[in-house]
C-alpha cells in the first residue's frame, strides 16, 4: 500500500467546470479588484481612451488595463513583460481580464500615459476606507525612506564624487604607467602580451578620463550640482548606515494609527524629510476627511516654520526637537537650563540671574528676540555658561508654539514609540514587495505612478485582510 497522496494520471479524462467563473471562488481578492475598479468612473478621474475611436483597430478599455496592473502589484508583478504572460497562464488574470492578453507594450504604455489618473485612482480607494468611518481616530504617523532608483550609484556624479572618481583613475593611470615600463625591460613573448594588456588599459583609462572631463562643467551647471545618467531625477542621498547611501527617492507616507492604512504619500528627489510636515499633514487631514488631526513625526522633520504652519491648518504636530546646542555639546549650559518666565518676558539663568530683553535680530526671516544680563562678569557659573562678555540666549517670536509642543511629547512619552510601530512597517513591506532594486521606471514622474501602484496594492490587501473581500465589496459599491 503507497502512503503518499497519489496525483491524478495525465491521459485520464476529466470533465472541467463549464464556466470560467467557476474557478475564481467568492472569496478571491480578484472579485475586489474587478469591483472597485467596475465603480470608478474613469473618464472623471482623466484616463485616456474611455470613448473608442470611430475609426481604426479597436482599442483596450482603460478599466480592462487598470485590473491587469493592480492584480500585479497585489502580487507582486510590476514588468509589463509578466503580466502579458500571466495573462496568457493564470486563470485568476484570464477571469478578471475576460481572457484578453495585451502585449507588454500596450500595458506599459498605458502605465506611462495615464499617471495622473492611476494617482487619483488610489486615492479613490481612501474614499471608500473614509466611507467606512475607518479614521475617526484622527492620529497619523509621518515619515519618510530612500528607495533605490534604476541608477546605478556609478553612474551618479557630484562634485566631490566625481573628483575622487579622477583621483582614482589618475593613480590606475601611474601604477600601469610603472608596471608598462617594468615590462618593456623585459623581454619574450609574454612580456609583448603584458605590455599589449597594459597598454590597453591605459587608453581604456584615459578616454574614462576625458569622459569625466567632460562631465565637470556639467555637474557644475546643475542646479544641485548633481546628475545623474541613467535617471536624471533620481539624486543621490544618505541613510543611517555611515558611509552608505543610495541613489533614489524618498518616499513620504503618513499611515493612521488605528488600522495602518497609508492614506496619504508622496515621492520627492529631496534627500531629507524637513520642509515635509505641514505638507503632507494637510493632505493626510483632507484625504481622511477630518476637521482636527494629530501628527506623530521623527526629529528628521522638525523645522519651526513647519510646525507653526501646523498651526493653521487643524494640525496638531508632535516632533521632538533636535539637540543641536554647541554649548551643551562642549560641557556647558544649552539654552534649555534656561527657564523662561511668560509673564514677565524674561529668562532666568543656572545661578539664578534674570535674563532681560534687549535687541531682535533677523535671522533666515525669522525674528528673533535677545536676552541677556550684564551680571555675567561676576557670576561664579561663567565658565560652565560660556566665553564671551555674556551668554546671550535667543528666542525666536513664535517660540511658544515649539513649547507647546515639547508639552504635548513630555505628556505622551509612547508617542513616538507608536509613531515608529506605526510607519515603518508599511515601507518594509513595500521594499520586499518591490525586490532589491525597488523601482523600475525612470524619472520623478513615472515613479511617483508607480509608488502610487504599490500603495493602492498595500491598503487593498490590509482592507482585504480587515473585512474579508465579500464585506469590502459590499462597502465598494455602497
Amino acid at each position: 500500500m503507497k502512503r503518499f497522496v497519489e496525483g491524478e494520471d495525465r491521459r485520464q479524462g476529466v470533465l472541467l467546470p463549464e464556466y470560467l467563473d467557476d474557478y475564481v471562488s467568492q472569496e478571491n481578492a480578484v472579485r475586489v479588484i474587478e469591483a472597485f475598479v467596475d465603480e470608478l468612473d474613469l473618464g472623471a478621474l482623466g484616463f485616456t481612451g474611455v470613448v473608442p475611436e470611430a475609426t481604426g483597430r479597436p482599442a483596450y478599455h482603460p478599466g480592462l488595463l487598470l485590473k491587469i496592473y493592480v492584480y500585479g502589484y497585489i502580487n507582486q508583478i510590476a514588468s509589463s513583460r509578466r503580466l502579458e504572460r500571466e495573462a496568457q497562464r493564470n486563470i485568476e488574470l484570464m477571469w478578471l481580464a475576460g481572457r484578453l492578453a495585451p502585449d507588454f507594450k500596450t500595458i506599459a504604455d498605458f502605465r506611462k500615459d495615464n499617471g495622473p489618473a492611476i494617482r487619483a485612482a488610489c486615492r479613490r480607494f481612501i474614499d471608500v476606507c473614509r466611507r467606512l468611518d475607518l479614521f475617526t481616530h484622527a492620529v497619523v504617523a509621518i515619515d519618510g525612506s530612500k528607495f533605490k532608483a534604476v541608477n546605478a550609484r556609478d553612474k551618479n556624479f557630484t562634485k566631490g564624487k566625481l573628483k575622487k572618481r579622477m583621483e582614482q583613475v589618475e593613480a590606475s593611470i601611474e601604477r600601469y604607467m610603472a608596471a608598462l615600463e617594468t615590462a618593456d625591460r623585459q623581454e619574450g613573448e609574454l612580456a609583448q602580451a603584458k605590455s599589449g594588456r597594459l597598454q590597453e588599459k591605459i587608453a581604456a583609462l584615459r578616454e574614462q578620463m576625458a569622459a569625466f572631463k567632460a562631465l565637470e562643467p556639467v555637474v557644475h551647471a546643475a542646479p544641485d550640482q548633481q546628475i545623474s545618467l541613467t535617471d536624471p531625477d533620481a539624486r543621490s542621498m544618505a541613510t543611517s548606515g555611515r558611509g552608505s547611501g543610495v541613489v533614489g527617492y524618498n518616499v513620504q507616507a503618513a499611515v493612521d494609527t488605528m488600522h495602518h492604512l497609508i492614506v496619504t504619500h508622496e515621492v520627492t528627489n529631496t534627500g531629507h524629510d524637513r520642509g515635509q510636515l505641514s505638507g503632507m499633514a494637510g493632505q493626510a487631514r483632507v484625504a481622511m476627511g477630518i476637521e482636527a488631526l494629530d501628527v506623530l513625526a521623527d526629529r528628521g522633520y522638525f523645522d519651526s516654520e513647519e510646525v507653526l504652519a501646523c498651526q493653521g491648518i487643524g494640525v496638531t504636530p508632535y516632533v521632538p526637537k533636535p539637540l543641536t546646542s554647541g554649548s551643551k555639546a562642549k560641557g556647558r549650559f544649552g539654552k534649555q537650563d534656561f527657564v523662561y518666565l511668560a509673564d514677565d518676558d524674561v529668562y532666568r539663568c543656572p545661578a539664578g540671574e534674570i535674563l532681560t530683553r534687549h535687541s531682535t535680530s533677523v535671522e533666515d526671516g525669522m525674528n528673533l528676540y535677545v536676552y541677556w544680563t550684564a551680571r555675567c562678569g561676576d557670576c561664579a557659573l561663567k565658565p560652565q555658561c560660556t566665553t564671551g562678555k555674556e551668554r546671550r540666549i535667543k528666542r525666536w517670536e513664535h517660540e511658544a508654539v515649539i513649547e507647546a509642543m515639547q508639552d504635548r511629547l513630555d505628556r505622551t512619552p509612547g508617542a513616538m514609540r507608536t509613531r515608529r510601530a506605526t510607519v515603518e512597517h508599511p515601507f518594509g513591506t513595500l521594499k520586499a514587495w518591490m525586490g532589491a532594486t525597488h523601482f523600475k521606471t525612470r524619472s520623478l514622474e513615472k515613479v511617483r505612478t508607480e509608488m502610487s501602484l504599490h500603495v493602492l496594492a498595500y491598503n487593498m490587501k490590509r482592507m482585504i485582510a480587515m473585512l474579508g473581500p465579500q464585506s469590502l465589496i459590499e462597502a465598494i459599491r455602497a
